[in-house]
């Protein structure tokens, strides 16, 4: 035999090998006399012998085959001319047993003196093969359905899966196209990509895609699809074979993730409970049902507080009071309501027990039967609904947030004719629940909102008078809801004398800390200006104040829920109706806007003063004189701002349309408001018209008083008269006693000049005037005095009196009700 024949036959019968891998390999080192020198651990594992048992042994030993010396030396005298040899021998392992090895022995080498002869081993495996019954019962049992098609896409294979998830007949198919059996099953697509597979050999893998199986004909699946082509030897493309997998779960979580983050963003976009529950209506429809209905407990759209249905204690009614809050269907109008938004409404699914909303898991109804006797009985109306328009599936969720009930919505089936499932109970609740959530914010919002905007306007005053001094109107408009209420306020105050006070301010900031501070700063402003301080002291005072309330904080540094008050303004005006004066002064306030009988608006210049809450600064007052039918607005930065921010444009723009006094003052303010402020705007706005009147000489009587005790009768005789001419007789004898009385003192205690002068406004007041800067003090006389009950019979008499002081002096008046 020839040795280069029999090695090269054995590198042929062993197959094809990776040369250089040799991490697997068994070797040992074989010296010329064929003992083992060298045994490494992948020989102790191919063959059992440990390193001290075989190092020395004869390396025959291993060999499982007849001996042939020729054959060794031939072999040996190869691998000493520096070539090497390799082929297939059988070995004994030290169990016993015979493996087959592909054996290499490498060229002759020294160690030393001794030659030898590398010798690796690696265990011949014999590959394993597939039968044709293996092969065929894979492709036909694959949980993958699987097809072959022609150049032309018409079947010529397909396994048991594919006929099972299409649902069409193995027979059926073959010699035939998806597009003649399957048209609803994005045929034309499938078939485009078959095509592109055919034209570019490259493979198409994953393609999803929904449709529906002859064998399930009503239910919505999701397929995923992976295209290759066949090839034969002659590396042309026979036709093409594809994969389906029904993936319909994974599309149904993945769809509900994409409704739960779509319901995200498209529920609760406001901060209004009918508009949320409406916003719910949409967005299931057509995406989950054909049919849907919202309903709210009564409590929930009231403001007025929680109301005993919304927790879980107590008893539940046997028909709780719903509202429908939400509707919506794909059929135009909503005809299978029974109830429109708006109306009351006591529905419950079947059993119609009311501890569903309280208790209860979702109802799900997957047939309904409208014939049945609960439906009839208990919901006739909706009986009818159900069979007129092919209601067939329902699914009922109780609405809960918070651990509070909200009340129940619907959903139903008719044009799509799947049923629900179990599956869709969990997208339904899912939804519901999101939506809760926003309706019990925007419950919660639109009761403190409307608790603020309450609180706000019962601050405000509810009713304005200005006697025969002021014809007053008044406007207020809320922020936008999603502003909360603000802090402006407006006031007109009946002074001494006939004369009025008005005021407009405007607290930083808005909610209910701002509501609550401009009804002190109001209440501050009454009382100062009820104890006749001029513009800007009173101003000066309203400041120390706002500096004291700054100041305030809660017993708990850490506590953030009271704010400090951080500023205000205010514009503070006194209007006498008998000089037609009138004195202002404001603290970062914009000026008033006086328009003059000739319809030319003006800004009064007053001096800038201070916002509130600053300290360190003055307020200064500034007089202007009113001609008679003057027009004065006052009103907050909300109004004249616009959306351009630019105020004095807008105070520019105020001033036009309050020119146009032929109109009724209450609709001249009306309109103008709406003129300025077209849509809602994030910070509340008070307007305030007085137009001006003088008070006539018929209405006024004055007497320069001599500083003679004698003068008293001539004076208090000449009031008398003056009572009676104006009709006011009833009033004579207190008017003469309160003449006589604030006379005498002015001439006992006072300085001179002195003045007695009457006003017929209102009420009939008696002023006396003198240079004293002295207030009188009201005193109660012991029995035995003489003296001092002089102001205690004036306030017993007087409706209200009082003192003022003036440039001049003071004045001290009394005013009595005109009967």
């Amino acid at each position: 035999m020839d040795f280069a024949r029999e090695g090269s036959d054995a590198r042929t019968s062993a197959g094809p090998r990776e040369v250089f891998d040799a991490s697997s390999d068994a070797a040992a080192v074989l010296s010329g006399r064929g003992e083992v020198v060298g045994w490494t651990r992948g020989a102790e594992d191919l063959l059992g012998y440990p390193a001290p048992e075989i190092m020395g042994a004869g390396g025959a030993r291993l060999l499982d085959m007849p001996e042939d010396p020729e054959r060794v030396a031939r072999i040996a005298e190869r691998c000493r001319a520096g070539m090497g040899w390799n082929g297939l021998i059988f070995v004994r392992h030290r169990d016993g047993s015979r493996r087959e090895v592909d054996l290499r022995v490498s060229a002759a080498f020294r160690m030393g003196a001794d030659e030898c002869f590398l010798v690796s081993a690696r265990e011949r495996r014999q590959p394993w093969t597939m039968g044709r019954s293996v092969l065929d019962g894979f492709l036909t049992r694959s949980p993958v359905g699987m097809a072959v098609v022609d150049l032309d896409l018409r079947y010529v294979w397909l396994n048991d899966t594919l006929e099972r998830l299409g649902g069409v007949p193995r027979e059926q198919r073959l010699g035939r196209r998806m597009s003649e059996l399957l048209p609803g099953l994005q045929a034309e697509a499938l078939e485009a990509l078959m095509r592109k597979v055919l034209a570019t050999g490259v493979p198409v893998t994953d393609y999803e895609y929904v449709g529906w199986s002859w064998a399930d004909p009503h239910r919505q699946r999701a397929y995923s699809t992976s295209f290759f082509p066949l090839v034969q030897s002659g590396k042309s493309v026979s036709g093409v074979c594809y994969m389906v997998l029904d993936v319909t779960e994974r599309w149904n979580a993945r769809r509900l993730l994409t409704l739960v983050n779509e319901v995200g963003t498209s529920i609760g976009r406001t901060l209004d409970v009918m508009e949320t529950a409406q916003e719910l209506a949409d967005f299931s429809v057509p995406r989950f049902a054909d049919f849907v209905m919202v309903d709210l407990l009564e409590p929930v759209l009231s403001t007025e507080g929680h109301g005993a249905w919304l927790t879980d204690a107590g008893p539940a009614p046997a028909r709780p009071a719903m509202r429908r809050a939400g509707l919506s269907s794909v059929r135009e109008g909503c005809p299978e309501a029974v109830a429109r938004v708006g109306d009351r409404v006591d529905f419950l699914p079947p059993s119609h027990d009311a501890t569903l909303l309280i208790h209860g898991e979702p109802v799900l109804i997957p047939v309904l039967d409208p014939s049945d006797e609960l439906w009839v009985a208990e919901e006739p109306e909706r009986a009818a609904s159900i069979r007129e328009f092919g209601l067939h599936s329902l699914i009922s969720v109780p609405m809960r947030a918070r651990n509070t009930v909200l009340g129940l919505t619907t959903f139903l089936r008719s044009l799509n004719p799947v049923a629900f499932q179990p599956d869709d109970v969990l997208l339904a609740r899912e939804l519901v629940a999101r939506a809760a959530l926003c309706v019990d914010n925007a419950r919660r919002y639109t009761r403190e909102h409307a608790a603020a905007v309450t609180l706000q306007r019962s601050l405000l005053p509810q009713a304005l008078t200005g006697g025969t001094a002021l014809e007053v109107v008044s406007y207020y408009l809320p922020a936008d809801p999603t502003g909360g209420v603000g802090g402006d306020w407006f006031d007109v105050i009946p002074l001494s004398g006939a004369r009025m006070g008005l005021v407009v301010g405007d607290v930083v900031g808005h909610g209910l800390t701002a509501a609550a501070t401009m009804g002190r700063l109001r209440t501050a402003v009454q009382t100062l200006a009820d104890m006749e301080l001029p513009p800007d002291e009173l101003l000066a005072h309203l400041d120390d104040l706002v500096l004291r309330l700054s100041e305030e904080r809660t017993d708990d540094e850490a506590d953030q829920s009271t704010t400090a008050l951080l500023g205000a303004t205010c514009l503070y005006a006194v209007y006498d109706p008998v000089t037609l004066r009138c004195t202002m002064a404001r603290a970062g306030h914009p000026p008033p806007v006086v328009v003059p009988p000739d319809g030319r608006f003006y800004f009064p210049e007053l001096a800038p003063g201070p916002p509130l809450g600053l300290g360190g600064m003055g307020f200064e007052s500034t007089e202007i004189e009113l001609a008679d039918n003057s027009l004065i607005g006052f009103y907050t930065d909300g109004l004249v701002e616009g959306d351009d921010r630019d105020m004095e444009r807008g105070m520019s723009r105020l001033g036009d349309l309050l020119a146009r006094q032929g109109r009724n003052l209450g609709t001249l303010c009306t309109s103008a408001v709406r003129r300025l402020v077209p849509v809602p705007q994030p910070d509340d706005i008070a307007l305030l018209l007085a137009r001006c009147h003088s008070l006539g000489a018929d209405h006024v009587a004055s007497w320069d008083v001599p500083s003679d005790p004698a003068a008293v009768a001539d004076v208090r005789t000449g009031a008398t008269r003056c009572v009676e001419a104006w009709g006011l007789g009833e009033l004579a004898m207190t008017t003469e006693l309160i003449v006589s009385e604030l006379v005498t003192n002015a001439i006992r205690y006072a300085a001179p000049p002195i003045r007695l002068r009457l006003l017929r406004d209102s009420r009939l007041t008696c002023e006396v005037a003198d240079a004293g800067r002295a207030s009188p003090r009201l005193r109660h006389a012991r029995s035995m005095d003489e003296g001092g009950r002089g102001l205690f019979l004036v306030a017993q008499l007087a409706h209200r009196w009082g003192a003022r002081h003036t440039a001049e002096g003071k004045i001290i008046w009394a005013e009595l009700e005109i009967p």
